[in-house]
């Protein structure tokens, strides 16, 4: 008897997992991708339209900020892939506390689980330094004054929103 509660204890653990990827990672990369791809490419076909600033370099050094994005966005997908695989009593006890949260009715915060593995002290330090990637890459294409500053901010950050939303799509199929 205690394997198949067992059994009904992951399937409910991957059932909740996916259900954290889709409203907390796809539904937010979805949203914030499209925001900031519209403003990006938006800003751009304005700085094509209004002014002669609008060269080659303007079109590789913006399309090299939306993979750099894309890059980023990637390698964090590919460690919550991981995650989804290896820890879903992790992700779905997030959504279990998430939706404890959300209820009208006062419950009691159920503990989500830590993550063990190798390398996790490294995780937090990676997440900063690829944001800060970003922003320098940002920084660096407003200086060189071929992108304006608005499309330099919002294309990485589109590319790797876009990124992550379309590289879960065959996980959760």
């Amino acid at each position: 008897m205690a394997k198949l509660v067992t059994i009904k204890r992951a399937e409910d653990d991957l059932h909740l997992a996916r259900a954290y990827v889709k409203s907390f990672i796809l539904l937010p990369s979805g949203v914030l991708g499209l925001v900031c791809m519209i403003g990006g490419l938006g800003s751009l076909g304005y700085q094509l339209f209004t002014g002669e600033t609008y060269t080659a370099a303007t079109f590789m050094q913006s399309s090299g900020l939306l993979l750099l994005g894309g890059l980023f966005g990637y390698l964090q997908t590919r460690y919550h892939r991981y995650l989804l695989k290896e820890f879903p009593a992790v992700l779905a006890g997030r959504m279990r506390a998430a939706s404890a949260r959300t209820s009208g009715k006062i419950k009691k915060t159920p503990a989500v689980p830590s993550i063990e593995h190798r390398g996790r002290s490294l995780v937090p330090a990676l997440y900063v330094l690829g944001a800060l990637g970003l922003l320098a890459a940002s920084v660096f294409t407003a200086i060189r004054g071929e992108v304006d500053p608005l499309p330099s901010v919002l294309m990485p950050w589109a590319g790797f929103y876009w990124a992550r939303l379309f590289f879960w799509r065959r996980v959760l199929q």
